[in-house]
């Protein structure tokens, strides 16, 4: 028995009485009026650029669920020719790729292809699930245990069983030949805020819970860390943050030492906090804040882990911010240790 651990205006019409009483009351009425229209202009060219980014979700018709109207089966080349090429393209756990799409962190989602490049794999954070079961983003927990029954507490693999932790903020589902790992916001209700579908031949040939740690494997649970906050970001209406080099050093080289030395802590076993750690490093900051995880086998994992958690989530949406480094390391057994920091 093996245990997984989870440490993860169409228009408008502007009609305007004023009585004017002076020069001054005139001025300050075609300000008024000026500031209304570039209001109205730029709320219309929002508009209009949501409405060119938006995406017409459709019902899936080969499986239970379908994200930004993908499903699995589909071919890599409909889905560009749909949504264009990837923005990037990382290594995951299951030695296949994540193909990663967004317009500026809009309509944000993962796509992985098989040998033949066919869908095997999604994943998203924004309302861009469909489901045969109406299920969809801010569907609560008790609705869809009703419509799915009962969740996984373990998975098959062989001669070998992966016990699920009780104290999960996901349920997974064997559903049809996938399964779907349904992730959930403790701080909204326990709706569902997120969904990662994997076909069951691709999760059966997983074997290992961790993978060997490889540089790549360094480099591109960084950067998926780094997509998935932004996405959040975005979602939530702030700005996005801009990838910092420097602080990702010193981020990866906190996450070395508490692999290497075997602790899990903002403190340094030499006594330095993350604020000095920065400062050690020539980081000039105003603001700064620091998210660690340990354990989890995926940043897809690590990621709905910290939004579950109040103050890690506080960082992560914190609308002060400027700037992310995140820095990944693995210890001997190949479990990741992970290190986000944040600073304007």
């Amino acid at each position: 028995m093996r245990l997984l651990r989870s440490l993860l205006i169409v228009g408008a019409l502007f009609i305007l009485f004023f009585e004017i009483q002076s020069i001054h009351d005139v001025k300050k009425s075609l300000d008024n009026i000026e500031s209304q229209f570039k209001e109205y202009f730029s709320t219309r060219k929002t508009e209009e650029r949501k409405e060119r980014d938006s995406i017409e979700l459709s019902a899936p018709v080969t499986g239970p669920f379908s994200i930004a109207s993908i499903e699995l089966g589909m071919d890599k080349k409909d889905v560009e020719k749909r949504y264009g090429t990837p923005v990037r393209t990382t290594i995951n756990e299951y030695d296949t790729y994540w193909h990663t799409f967004h317009k500026d962190y809009r309509q944000f989602f993962m796509v992985t292809y098989d040998e033949h490049e066919r869908v095997v794999g999604l994943y998203t954070n924004q309302n861009l699930i469909s489901s045969v079961h109406g299920i969809q983003q801010g569907t609560r927990r008790e609705e869809v245990l009703e419509k799915l029954g009962a969740p996984l507490s373990s998975i098959r693999k062989d001669k070998y069983i992966y016990q699920l932790p009780d104290d999960r903020n996901y349920d997974l589902f064997h559903v049809e030949n996938c399964y779907i790992t349904i992730f959930y916001d403790e701080q909204q209700d326990e709706t569902v805020r997120a969904m990662q579908i994997i076909d069951e031949k691709l999760e059966q040939e997983r074997r290992e819970l961790y993978v060997q740690a490889t540089a790549e494997r360094i480099e591109a649970l960084e950067y998926q860390l780094f997509d998935l906050v932004n996405a959040e970001r975005k979602k939530y209406g702030l700005n996005l943050l801009s990838w910092d080099s420097a602080v990702q050093k010193t981020a990866r080289k906190h996450s070395e030492d508490m692999a290497v030395n075997g602790y899990f802590n903002h403190t340094n076993l030499a006594g330095k906090s993350a604020m000095e750690r920065l400062q050690e490093d020539n980081i000039i900051f105003r603001k700064a804040g620091e998210n660690l995880a340990y354990g989890q086998w995926s940043a897809v994992f690590a990621h709905e882990g910290l939004m579950n958690s109040p103050g890690h989530r506080a960082n992560i949406l914190e609308e002060d911010y400027e700037y992310l480094g995140i820095g990944v390391y693995f210890n001997d057994n190949n479990e990741p240790f992970f290190t986000q920091n944040f600073y304007r």
